[in-house]
């Protein structure tokens, strides 16, 4: 009997403290985050070109990942982020690149010659960017003014190159004239889910070993898009 009391008592105990420690799903978090998953779509622009090249058709980039947000401020408005994505960066040009026993060669297609359908690079980077973030944001919304900048570094983990004509068609992958590691600063500013968002690459696509006509090819990128955040 003396057992049988003791379980009632414990059980009429724990009842209460259920009863005391409701949880409120619906209170404002005065700490919340912001905007800690990321994805964008770019059109890719080549700039510092050689004579003759131009891009044709659309050249698309996308990029995914997680940001990091940490607010430095008491209202939350300003903070730091630090993450980790993936991009890809597709250029469709006239820049030919061919392979023999190793050893890559490079020309620009004249304007004479248009039996090709396909002339390709895609790039695969692991992204790690780096931002300064200011919003207007309160614990109760998620509609908001931002301007979020930044630097970013990328690794070139994988490349393909693929040219389609009416006489041949030439692919190649991991081209060691590529440079490996990229970086360059970029811009987010917008209202809501709609962001316009800029990229401006800070260094070559190619190593200086990469020429036309003994003169080293200096291609670099700039960026334009939308940029999207997730919570």
């Amino acid at each position: 009997m003396r057992f049988n009391l003791s379980i009632l008592a414990l059980l009429m105990t724990l009842g209460s403290f259920a009863q005391q420690e409701v949880v409120d799903f619906d209170a404002v978090d005065s700490l919340y985050r912001e905007d800690q998953f990321y994805f964008n779509f770019t059109y890719n622009n080549l700039r510092k070109t050689p004579d003759g090249f131009k891009q044709n058709k659309f050249s698309p980039g996308i990029a995914v990942g997680f940001l990091r947000d940490m607010p430095i401020n008491k209202n939350r408005t300003w903070s730091v982020a630090a993450g980790l994505g993936y991009s890809l960066a597709v250029y469709n040009q006239n820049l030919v690149i061919e392979n023999t026993i190793g050893t890559n060669s490079y020309q620009v297609i004249g304007s004479d010659i248009t039996n090709y359908s396909k002339d390709k690079l895609s790039l695969h980077f692991v992204d790690l960017p780096v931002e300064i973030r200011w919003r207007n944001s309160t614990p109760e919304t998620h509609k908001f003014w931002r301007v979020y900048t930044g630097l970013k570094m990328s690794y070139l983990f994988y490349n393909q190159y693929k040219l389609v004509s009416a006489d041949t068609t030439i692919k190649s992958s991991n081209n060691k004239d590529l440079n490996k590691l990229h970086y360059g600063i970029y811009l987010a500013v917008g209202y809501n889910t709609w962001n316009i968002y800029t990229y401006y690459g800070m260094n070559s696509l190619f190593k200086s070993s990469a020429k036309i006509d003994g003169q080293s090819i200096e291609l670099s990128t700039v960026n334009f898009g939308l940029m999207f955040y997730i919570l």
